[in-house]
């Protein structure tokens, strides 16, 4: 029988299978859904990501965001620690951080109220199965110890799995976008 580690290890191998076929068949509008749903929290802090590899893209809803309120993307501080958000806008200066991320070149830290989570696979429970640093499972614990703080998960609708292998300290979504649709956990 597999252990944990071999069983996210196994689950993660699938659904990055899964998640490059997507990536490839990709069109532009693949963030739609994830406009309309923030449309409805306009001027609210939130924070999206820089897409690398084959990561589903958030740009063009992290876009229209930034013109009503403050938009970041993560900044890696270490191993073992929580992510910190620094405000992005579009069009500007970006530099390579970890894991060749591109983040804002002036670093300005602010906590924002929605995350934007990129993931490896989900679950319709809000289970999300990450790269396994757990640097978005702090960064939401922490976050919502001090207010109500809105997990999106963002991806490929065939990035979606079911019965995971979780933790008790795996941060759960609070809904799902993909480009095909919205799912409400």
């Amino acid at each position: 029988m597999m252990d944990l580690t071999e069983a996210k290890a196994a689950a993660r191998k699938a659904a990055f299978a899964r998640r490059k076929a997507a990536f490839e068949m990709a069109c532009k509008a693949q963030a739609g859904y994830l406009s309309e749903i923030l449309a409805g929290h306009r001027g609210v802090p939130l924070a999206g990501f820089m897409p690398i590899r084959t990561e589903i893209d958030p740009l063009a809803a992290m876009e229209e965001a930034a013109a009503h309120g403050p938009v970041g993307v993560p900044v890696i501080q270490g191993a073992g620690q929580a992510l910190k958000f620094a405000r992005w806008e579009p069009d500007c200066d970006l530099v390579e951080g970890p894991f060749k991320a591109m983040i804002p070149a002036t670093l300005q830290y602010f906590e924002p109220e929605i995350l934007i989570v990129p993931l490896v696979a989900f679950d319709r429970n809000g289970g999300r199965l990450g790269y396994g640093g757990g640097f978005y499972d702090r960064s939401l614990e922490g976050l919502r110890a001090k207010r109500a703080t809105l997990a999106i998960g963002f991806a490929f609708a065939a990035q979606e799995a079911e019965n995971l292998p979780l933790e008790a300290t795996d941060q759960p979504l609070d809904m799902i976008v993909t480009e095909r649709g919205i799912i409400t956990v």
